[in-house]
């Protein structure tokens, strides 16, 4: 690949933030309908796209004075962190060993 095409395909792809965002104007819509059921929603589709969870967890904080019931939307985020990151901790590849 020349260098023109690889920097024409690092500008053309989105960058993390973007895609984070476009997922949240699928699941979510606005930060006003952002409720329990989609917040999860949300951060499903980030980890599918490899975008990881607390990222996207600390993104809906820094927004939460826009949530309606934010209380019971950051906890259920929490918890969904909780649940599919291990103890709470970024997602890393481990090592495999090679044969």
């Amino acid at each position: 690949m020349t260098k023109e095409n690889e920097m024409k395909n690092s500008v053309d792809a989105p960058s993390v933030q973007e895609t984070m965002e476009d997922i949240w104007h699928e699941t979510c819509g606005t930060w006003k309908n952002c409720n329990e059921s989609n917040v999860e929603s949300f951060l499903s589709k980030c980890l599918e796209h490899n975008i990881d969870p607390q990222y996207c967890m600390n993104w809906i904080t820094q927004h939460s004075d826009q949530i309606p019931n934010q209380s019971a939307v950051l906890d259920k985020a929490r918890e969904w962190v909780n649940q599919h990151t291990s103890t709470g901790s970024p997602i890393s590849v481990s090592n495999q060993m090679m044969d």
